[in-house]
């Protein structure tokens, strides 16, 4: 079998690829973004018909935090669109039978009962923070589901929750919020800094998953038989949560990153920041019931990550300040 893997380069296509790799598949294909232009329809094109692969595994995307989703909507609604339609769409007009487009949490709406079952999408309005992101990324999920109600394909989606762990994103403006938190704790303790301040109230409730259990789930969702996965899902609902089906809130996050990074100060809340979500919560049972659950431990998997960083720091890899 030949897989393309789709941003081999960032952190879930990354642990994907050293998957693919450990199992021992022999034939892989990537690109870089300078390589292959993915918001490129000809160039997509050109490179379906020349690879020919046999399953795609889209991991590319734009991501980020709230600060970077509140200030850069066009692109996240543009870049993530013209992504799944150029891959998608040129995967098919090439021939590929499997693909697994990866999505996010934040596709489901901002007031869904929690935790969020597969059957609450499009029930709701979204949070108006991600908005366009979470449009691009229901359009892929309905993407997958068109081509395989109109062309016989077997096109799956998994929805994660907040992932984390080695390959993140650990830029101080533009990550997510737990390589920030990381960051900024780390910068706090290695300055003496008294206070470390946070945005919003700290009450907000978080998911989190090591990218490692995402790319062993993304594989398990993808080698399942048609049969179970048809017996799982339905042709209008297809996509499966992965998580781990607990949460903590962002105080409780900030004081577990404070004590693993060594920071002795004051954690300040600046509630004139947004919260985001209060709370978003995966349902997990569709994917258990299929056999699969999480197996890393949020401690454990900070700490990894951040003697990661901390190695990233060393060699350069991650820069400073």
């Amino acid at each position: 079998m030949k897989y393309y893997v789709a941003g081999h380069r960032g952190m879930v296509g990354g642990a994907i690829l050293r998957r693919l790799q450990a199992r021992g598949e022999a034939e892989i294909v990537t690109r870089t973004s300078a390589e292959l232009d993915l918001t490129d329809q000809a160039a997509v094109r050109a490179f379906m018909e020349a690879e020919r692969p046999d399953v795609v595994i889209l991991a590319a995307a734009k991501v980020g935090g709230i600060h970077a989703n509140n200030t850069y909507p066009a692109q996240f609604i543009y870049e993530n669109l013209m992504i799944e339609c150029n891959v998608i769409h040129q995967a098919h007009a090439a021939g590929v039978q499997r693909l697994l487009q990866l999505g996010s949490s934040c596709i489901y709406p901002r007031e869904a009962a929690q935790p969020m079952r597969e059957d609450a999408l499009l029930t709701g309005v979204l949070e108006p923070t991600n908005e366009p992101y979470a449009v691009a990324k229901i359009a892929g999920i309905k993407l997958c589901e068109s081509y395989n109600r109109q062309y016989g394909r077997d096109y799956r989606s998994v929805m994660p929750t907040n992932l984390y762990g080695p390959g993140d994103n650990f830029h101080p403006e533009n990550s997510h919020v737990l390589p920030a938190l990381i960051r900024r704790f780390h910068e706090a303790a290695q300055a003496g800094a008294e206070e470390v301040v946070l945005w919003g109230t700290g009450k907000p409730m978080r998911e989190f998953l090591h990218v490692d259990d995402m790319a062993e789930a993304s594989l398990f969702v993808l080698d399942l038989d048609a049969e179970t996965y048809a017996a799982n899902t339905e042709p209008m609902l297809s996509h499966i949560n992965v998580g781990t089906g607990t949460d903590v809130t962002i105080r409780e996050l900030a004081d577990m990153v404070a004590e693993i990074t060594g920071f002795g100060g004051r954690i300040v809340q600046d509630i004139s920041k947004p919260d985001g979500t209060m709370k978003k919560l995966m349902d997990v049972s569709r994917l258990a019931e299929m056999g699969w659950r999480a197996r890393i431990d949020l401690r454990d998997g900070i700490e990894s990550t951040y003697a990661w960083f901390l190695d990233g720091l060393k060699t350069g890899t991650i820069r400073a300040k």
